[in-house]
């Protein structure tokens, strides 16, 4: 197979078409293509004319003479392997079972690739089963409830479930575990789309089915999965500065024997940190941001990004990346962008208050929403790995109070903000936000360098996003939780630096951002251990 990179067609292009653009690129006949795949699509709006750029594999005849004839070209090379391969498999009488903590994307990869080698793995998650858990975070949508042991962070699928759904990352993927992640969940359910567009969404509603499928596959390779399990403490065997892991223990008193975990957190298991953290496990402070959420309307940010092509179907709803360097040294940028979305309450404990987004598989609601966030740094929450929790808790304290300390979220219109004075009713603009926000002054709901850097970033941003800054735009408070506030450090076998086959993995332990990501670690994590376990 050869790989053909940048290949620009019209927006809206014939197949046809699109295989003679490969003959042409190739310099081959029609009879010398016996057929090709779309690796990638993408857009490409350079110059003000909307195209389609390609990465085709074809497969062909004659294939090394034309690999030769374009050695100097960068856009021309042979397909790489995007295979999976298996690190082993494990043997019939295993001395253990290994033990995942946590069924986010993490948990749920680094289970299946172990219930795929046979290690038949246990799987505890402290929330519910996902559709009981997508009744829980109704609850507190609809009627102002919160559930803290299942909601928008804790239960089957993760965070991320709730969400737009992104599947991609900009990490380093040498072997392409992503391309895994990507071809489990279409077995499981997504759209086969999902492997070749350049930037694929599934959206909340495809991601329930899936993750009920990618159970079911663990539990029929001989994994269990225990929900309402909640890990408080771990078993440790004392062998001097490095302590040997022995198996975890349940909120109920039960002992779960095992020398091999993943430590599969999501990045609010604030609780289980803290026993992590009084236990002696090493970590440290990493840095994370804060900010808000600010919503406007869908049909602006088309037509500030697409022109004249807005509204198009091959495009969709038009989403953006945006960043600001204030003068006062502060990074302002946009995070987690959902095109024709919604914000959601996300917060995970009572008297708090935390946003994140959240859109479908359509993304055809009438707003767009985006974190807008400043950068924040461990001197700014001076204290040990733990500070940042509280700094991130006081926050999410102060926006309970704000939005009038019934998880109403506190929210200002864009104008407002920009002019220093509160906002008392809403504007052209309907705040999407469940179960519903106060209108208030936001000014006091982050630190003072954040707030005058997002003053500052606003208006910029309007210069590449027409209109970013019109006045009846909603920001809505605070958007907290955008990475850990820590780092479970580990070393390059992927096991803690101070606690023998304790693996931290995933976005709670710091070492992902985004379900993709997640996926790719837990695969990672998964199969360190399953080398670890086959040397003994």
């Amino acid at each position: 197979m050869i790989r053909i990179a940048e290949l620009k067609l019209p927006l809206e292009h014939s197949p046809e078409e699109l295989h003679a653009a490969i003959l042409e690129r190739l310099g081959i006949k029609a009879g010398e293509l016996a057929g090709f795949t779309v690796h990638k699509r993408s857009f490409d709006a350079r110059r003000g004319v909307m195209a389609l750029t390609y990465i085709i594999d074809a497969e062909v005849a004659g294939e090394a003479r034309i690999l030769a004839r374009f050695k100097a070209d960068p856009h021309i090379s042979a397909t790489p392997d995007m295979s999976y391969h298996f690190v082993g498999q494990a043997p019939a009488n295993l001395p253990h079972r290994p033990v995942v903590v946590g069924f986010g994307p993490c948990g749920i990869f680094a289970a299946l690739i172990l219930a795929q080698m046979g290690f038949k793995p246990i799987v505890l998650e402290r929330g519910r089963e996902v559709r009981k858990r997508t009744q829980d975070t109704w609850g507190l949508w609809r009627k102002n409830v919160l559930n803290p042991e299942s909601n928008v962070q804790f239960g089957e699928g993760g965070a991320g479930t709730f969400s737009d759904g992104k599947l991609y990352s900009q990490i380093k993927d040498p072997r392409h575990l992503g391309r895994k992640v990507l071809e489990e969940f279409v077995k499981a359910g997504a759209p086969e789309e999902i492997l070749w567009l350049a930037k694929p969404h599934i959206g909340t509603f495809k991601l329930v089915g899936m993750v009920e499928k990618m159970r079911a596959e663990i539990i029929a390779l001989g994994g269990e999965i225990r929900f309402e399990s909640r890990v408080t403490d771990l078993i440790l065997e004392d062998k001097g500065e490095v302590k040997q892991l022995r198996g975890v223990v349940l909120a109920n008193g039960e002992e779960i024997r095992s020398d091999h975990v993943v430590l599969g957190l999501g990045h609010s298991a604030r609780d289980t940190f803290e026993m992590l953290h009084q236990r002696g496990v090493f970590m440290e402070a990493k840095p994370f941001s804060v900010g808000f959420r600010i919503e406007h309307p869908q049909s602006l940010i088309d037509k500030a990004r697409w022109g004249k092509y807005a509204g198009n179907e091959i495009l969709g709803a038009a989403d953006y990346k945006l960043v600001h360097h204030a003068s006062n040294g502060r990074a302002v940028y946009s995070f987690c962008m959902c095109p024709g979305g919604t914000v959601v309450a996300a917060t995970s404990e009572e008297g708090r208050v935390v946003t994140n987004g959240m859109s479908q598989y359509s993304r055809n609601e009438r707003n767009a929403n985006s974190g807008l966030v400043v950068s924040i740094d461990p001197s700014d929450y001076p204290g040990g790995a733990m500070a940042g929790i509280e700094f991130q808790r006081a926050l999410e304290s102060h926006a309970y109070v704000l939005g009038g300390s019934n998880y109403n979220a506190p929210a200002q219109l864009v104008g407002d903000f920009l002019a220093g004075r509160p906002s008392t009713a809403v504007g052209a603009v309907e705040p999407s936000y469940k179960p519903g926000v106060t209108w208030t002054d936001l000014s006091t709901a982050l630190p003072d360098f954040a707030i005058a850097a997002m003053r500052e970033a606003i208006p910029a941003m309007a210069k590449k996003i027409r209109g970013y800054d019109m006045h009846d735009a909603v920001l809505t408070g605070v958007e907290t939780r955008t990475s850990s506030p820590l780092r479970i450090t580990r070393g390059e076998d992927c096991q803690s630096l101070n606690v023998r086959g304790l693996y931290p993995a995933g976005e709670g332990a710091g070492y992902a951002g985004g379900i993709l990501s997640a996926g790719v670690d837990g695969i990672k994590v998964a199969e360190a251990l399953a080398l670890d376990m086959l040397k003994a």
